[in-house]
């Protein structure tokens, strides 16, 4: 009898849908998570649940929406006054979410662990405290996992984190995460296996060695891309870079692509890539607005923290041997809800009972069939650090519509014809935005979504002179930090952060 398959789940964080270059991406490079795509099925409207990263990824190890395990935005954010006191004069107070993935949830993990699987996490969980943390959600194995979204201490060691001890100085973090999970894969080669890893990259900050920013910075100058003098447009609420050129963050891909490519190697070695599912996706959109402005996401709108396709929309890959049709491409909408019952049946595992998941099976389609036509939904009444508004969207088919929750105004997109989102056809198909509406609304009140409040100080006068103030000052000082990334004589600091190891 056959032993059941391994899983490998490789979760990214904040990369977009087009920083690959499998996915169109001329200047990033990405051969080994590229070999992952073309060797299984290409989904090419895979979704993150959520916009910005805690949500989306409790949904992968719950396979519910955010508004029904409570998660509803990155842990750590600001909800009622607390906004206020970030200084960003928006007219509602966000509301409260849980911030800790709650032990009643059956999470992968554990329903994995159940069926006889040994487990294990190396990354960023981001899921929760201490008392919430990998270990306590059904992974026998945590390197790495704790409450913090980000790097903390940066990309090279010495690190902080209480859950991963430090390298030698200068120890890339990317690279020990991949180690770590070939280390585990090594150990336990001769038993059924879910290693699930989860890095800290693409997240700011953006770090690399000089060796990889020079390569890039090189590239980007044969490519005519030095010549750009105007990178930033602002769109609405903050500015968003339009061109993929930055070396540092085209080095952080790269090291990245290296680190899976350890890992694929060490199932190469012993046979098991004939029987690992290999799962790849990312918790949100690539970072064009704040943060550090690092990628576009062209000819998507928006990135990460926003409701148009660039905060979505993700690289979404399963490779499962014996299933899947190497160099396979399927458009259905699929989401990070799905992620759970698909790996419990590609397993053979019946899933929990107690579950009350949102997602379906994708096996069909991996086998070239099909799923039932379903809405797909999105509930975020939160502000993004990224320039995302409070807003609540319903997706059928190639129709999308966006709930505005400040001013209760809707915006409707015909993705097939305008994949960026610049054609509102909101007045032209009336009556179809209306059934879209009805839906919505219906789904809102099923889950008892959370929604922001007007915030009784709100100034309009400050918030406007805020935009007008990004619009100009603050987009021209982007333009200039991020043409110095490029000058052939740019150093980030002393000693390239410390990094030692290319």
């Amino acid at each position: 009898m056959a032993s059941p398959p391994n899983v490998l789940f490789i979760l990214v964080d904040d990369m977009g849908a087009k920083d690959l270059s499998n996915e169109g991406s001329g200047f990033y490079e990405s051969p080994n998570i590229d070999r992952i795509a073309n060797g299984g099925m290409k989904f090419t409207r895979g979704y993150a649940t959520c916009q910005v990263c805690s949500p989306s990824r409790a949904s992968i190890v719950t396979g519910k929406y955010p508004v029904n395990h409570g998660i509803t935005t990155w842990i750590g954010d600001s909800p009622g006054e607390g906004w206020r006191k970030r200084g960003r004069n928006d007219s509602h107070l966000p509301p409260e979410y849980e911030r800790n993935l709650r032990h009643s949830e059956i999470t992968l993990a554990e329903a994995m662990k159940d069926a006889g699987y040994k487990t294990f996490f190396a990354g960023k969980w981001h899921l929760g405290s201490e008392g919430s943390w990998p270990t306590d959600h059904g992974f026998d194995l945590n390197k790495g996992g704790w409450d913090v979204g980000g790097p903390r201490g940066g990309f090279f060691s010495p690190y902080t984190n209480p859950n991963l001890q430090s390298g030698a100085d200068g120890e890339s973090l990317t690279r020990r995460l991949g180690l770590e999970t070939a280390d585990f894969i090594e150990k336990n080669k001769d038993q059924s296996f879910l290693a699930f890893l989860s890095f800290y990259a693409v997240h700011a900050p953006i770090q690399t060695t000089e060796t990889l920013w020079k390569k890039y910075r090189n590239k980007a100058e044969k490519m005519g891309l030095i010549k750009n003098k105007e990178r930033f447009l602002f769109d609405r609420r903050l500015n968003v870079r339009q061109v993929q050129d930055c070396p540092i963050y085209a080095g952080m891909i790269e090291q990245l692509d290296q680190s899976i490519g350890l890992v694929l190697a060490k199932l190469d070695e012993h046979g098991l890539d004939e029987n690992t599912i290999i799962c790849f996706t990312s918790d949100n959109g690539g970072v064009s607005s704040g943060d550090a402005y690092a990628t576009s996401n062209l000819p998507l709108r928006g990135g990460k923290g926003r409701q148009w396709e660039g905060g979505i929309r993700e690289p979404f890959y399963i490779k499962a041997p014996g299933i899947t049709k190497p160099g396979s491409i399927e458009a259905t909408p699929v989401n990070g809800i799905d992620w759970y019952p698909t790996l419990l049946e590609l397993c053979g595992i019946e899933f929990p009972q107690k579950q009350n998941l949102d997602g379906v099976s994708l096996v069909p389609l991996l086998k070239g069939k099909a799923i039932n036509e379903r809405p797909l939904y999105w509930h975020y009444p939160h502000y993004g650090n990224q320039g995302g508004e409070p807003s609540s969207i319903i997706m059928e088919g190639d129709w999308k519509l966006i709930h505005y929750h400040e001013d209760k105004r809707n915006e409707l997109y015909n993705l097939a014809n305008d994949i960026g989102e610049q054609n509102d056809l909101i007045a032209k198909e009336n009556n179809r935005a209306q059934q879209m509406r009805k839906k919505l609304i219906t789904w809102i009140k099923q889950t008892n979504a959370q929604f922001p409040k007007p915030d009784p100080q709100f100034d309009s006068v400050k918030r406007d002179a805020r935009w007008k103030n990004i619009k100009s000052s603050g987009k021209q000082g982007l333009e200039k930090r991020h043409a110095t990334f490029l000058e052939p004589n740019y150093k980030p600091n002393k000693d390239w952060w410390g990094s030692s190891v290319d």
